[in-house]
Protein backbone atom coordinates (compact mmCIF):
# COMPACT_ATOMS: atom_id res chain seq x y z
CA UNK A 1 0.00 0.00 0.00
CA UNK A 2 1.28 3.37 -0.99
CA UNK A 3 1.30 6.26 1.64
CA UNK A 4 1.39 9.96 1.47
CA UNK A 5 4.76 11.66 2.95
CA UNK A 6 4.52 12.10 6.83
CA UNK A 7 1.43 9.47 6.77
CA UNK A 8 2.22 5.80 7.96
CA UNK A 9 0.38 3.05 7.32
CA UNK A 10 -1.75 0.89 9.86
CA UNK A 11 -0.29 -1.15 11.86
CA UNK A 12 3.56 -1.29 10.48
CA UNK A 13 6.42 -1.05 11.78
CA UNK A 14 6.74 2.90 11.13
CA UNK A 15 3.62 3.37 12.15
CA UNK A 16 4.72 1.66 15.82
CA UNK A 17 7.69 4.25 15.81
CA UNK A 18 5.59 7.15 15.11
CA UNK A 19 2.99 6.08 17.72
CA UNK A 20 5.75 5.30 20.63
CA UNK A 21 7.23 9.16 20.10
CA UNK A 22 3.35 10.33 20.10
CA UNK A 23 2.60 8.37 23.25
CA UNK A 24 5.82 9.08 25.01
CA UNK A 25 5.31 12.99 23.98
CA UNK A 26 2.29 12.98 26.01
CA UNK A 27 -0.25 15.42 25.35
CA UNK A 28 0.98 19.43 24.52
CA UNK A 29 -0.06 22.18 26.32
CA UNK A 30 -3.11 22.97 24.09
CA UNK A 31 -4.76 19.60 25.16
CA UNK A 32 -4.01 20.03 28.96
CA UNK A 33 -6.14 23.21 28.67
CA UNK A 34 -8.98 20.87 28.16
CA UNK A 35 -8.91 20.03 31.72
CA UNK A 36 -8.26 20.65 35.34
CA UNK A 37 -4.55 20.87 36.29
CA UNK A 38 -5.68 18.69 39.08
CA UNK A 39 -6.55 15.71 36.28
CA UNK A 40 -2.97 16.41 34.70
CA UNK A 41 -1.17 16.07 38.21
CA UNK A 42 -3.06 12.43 38.09
CA UNK A 43 -2.15 11.32 35.33
CA UNK A 44 1.67 12.68 36.36
CA UNK A 45 1.70 10.56 38.97
CA UNK A 46 0.67 7.13 37.66
CA UNK A 47 2.85 7.67 35.10
CA UNK A 48 5.88 8.27 36.86
CA UNK A 49 7.12 5.22 37.74
CA UNK A 50 4.46 2.92 34.83
CA UNK A 51 5.89 0.02 33.92
CA UNK A 52 3.79 -2.34 31.37
CA UNK A 53 3.06 -3.36 27.59
CA UNK A 54 0.13 -2.70 26.02
CA UNK A 55 -0.70 -4.74 22.82
CA UNK A 56 -3.48 -3.71 20.49
CA UNK A 57 -4.80 -5.43 18.15
CA UNK A 58 -7.41 -5.60 15.47
CA UNK A 59 -10.10 -8.55 16.33
CA UNK A 60 -11.53 -9.11 13.26
CA UNK A 61 -8.34 -9.18 11.29
CA UNK A 62 -5.99 -12.39 12.52
CA UNK A 63 -3.33 -11.66 9.59
CA UNK A 64 -2.34 -8.34 10.86
CA UNK A 65 0.19 -8.15 13.79
CA UNK A 66 -0.25 -6.38 16.95
CA UNK A 67 1.09 -3.39 18.27
CA UNK A 68 3.02 -3.52 21.31
CA UNK A 69 3.93 -0.38 23.64
CA UNK A 70 6.55 -1.16 26.00
CA UNK A 71 6.61 1.68 29.04
CA UNK A 72 9.47 1.72 31.60
CA UNK A 73 9.86 4.44 34.22
CA UNK A 74 6.93 6.38 32.53
CA UNK A 75 8.29 6.68 29.26
CA UNK A 76 6.83 4.77 26.14
CA UNK A 77 10.25 3.65 25.35
CA UNK A 78 9.24 1.06 22.17
CA UNK A 79 7.00 0.30 19.75
CA UNK A 80 6.78 -2.61 17.92
CA UNK A 81 5.01 -4.88 15.69
CA UNK A 82 4.53 -8.14 16.94
CA UNK A 83 2.75 -11.66 16.85
CA UNK A 84 -0.02 -12.80 18.86
CA UNK A 85 2.12 -14.92 21.00
CA UNK A 86 4.48 -11.94 21.79
CA UNK A 87 0.96 -9.76 22.33
CA UNK A 88 -0.61 -12.20 24.89
CA UNK A 89 2.68 -12.10 26.96
CA UNK A 90 1.94 -8.14 27.54
CA UNK A 91 0.60 -6.95 31.14
CA UNK A 92 -2.54 -5.77 28.75
CA UNK A 93 -3.81 -6.64 25.43
CA UNK A 94 -6.35 -4.43 23.75
CA UNK A 95 -8.58 -4.80 20.89
CA UNK A 96 -11.04 -2.90 18.33
CA UNK A 97 -12.60 -4.29 15.58
CA UNK A 98 -10.72 -2.51 11.98
CA UNK A 99 -14.09 -0.53 12.06
CA UNK A 100 -13.72 0.18 15.41
CA UNK A 101 -9.92 1.88 14.60
CA UNK A 102 -11.31 3.47 11.71
CA UNK A 103 -13.76 5.25 13.82
CA UNK A 104 -11.37 6.23 16.58
CA UNK A 105 -9.09 7.67 14.12
CA UNK A 106 -11.97 9.29 13.05
CA UNK A 107 -12.59 11.36 16.45
CA UNK A 108 -14.44 8.76 18.04
CA UNK A 109 -13.47 9.15 21.97
CA UNK A 110 -11.22 6.95 22.95
CA UNK A 111 -12.99 7.11 26.99
CA UNK A 112 -16.11 6.35 25.39
CA UNK A 113 -14.31 3.47 23.35
CA UNK A 114 -13.60 1.79 26.74
CA UNK A 115 -16.91 2.39 28.40
CA UNK A 116 -19.10 1.00 25.26
CA UNK A 117 -16.87 -1.83 25.11
CA UNK A 118 -14.96 -0.78 21.23
CA UNK A 119 -11.75 -0.88 22.74
CA UNK A 120 -11.95 -4.56 24.34
CA UNK A 121 -9.39 -5.48 27.31
CA UNK A 122 -8.81 -9.34 26.03
CA UNK A 123 -6.15 -10.14 28.50
CA UNK A 124 -4.93 -8.32 31.72
CA UNK A 125 -5.69 -7.28 35.37
CA UNK A 126 -9.13 -5.45 34.79
CA UNK A 127 -8.46 -3.84 38.40
CA UNK A 128 -5.07 -2.88 37.35
CA UNK A 129 -5.92 -1.37 33.93
CA UNK A 130 -8.90 0.43 35.25
CA UNK A 131 -6.14 1.83 37.91
CA UNK A 132 -4.55 4.14 35.23
CA UNK A 133 -7.55 4.19 32.76
CA UNK A 134 -6.90 8.15 32.53
CA UNK A 135 -3.37 7.75 31.41
CA UNK A 136 -4.54 5.14 28.46
CA UNK A 137 -7.40 6.99 27.77
CA UNK A 138 -4.73 10.43 27.13
CA UNK A 139 -1.85 7.90 25.64
CA UNK A 140 -4.82 6.37 22.93
CA UNK A 141 -5.65 10.05 22.69
CA UNK A 142 -2.39 10.77 21.68
CA UNK A 143 -1.78 7.50 19.45
CA UNK A 144 -4.64 8.96 17.83
CA UNK A 145 -2.72 11.89 16.34
CA UNK A 146 -0.64 9.76 14.34
CA UNK A 147 -1.08 10.42 10.35
CA UNK A 148 -2.81 6.89 9.39
CA UNK A 149 -3.34 5.64 6.49
CA UNK A 150 -6.06 2.58 6.13
CA UNK A 151 -6.23 -0.24 3.41
CA UNK A 152 -9.00 0.88 0.84
CA UNK A 153 -12.26 -0.53 2.87
CA UNK A 154 -13.08 -4.05 1.39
Amino acid sequence: MRTQPGVAAFFTADWACRVCAAVDAGPGPEDRCRAVPSYWEWIDRARAGFRARWAFGVRDDEGRGFLLLHWDAGRCVRGEIVDREAAEQAEYLITATAQGWRELFAGYPPARAVMYRMLLLERGCVLGFFRVLYLFVESMACLLTVPTAFEPAA
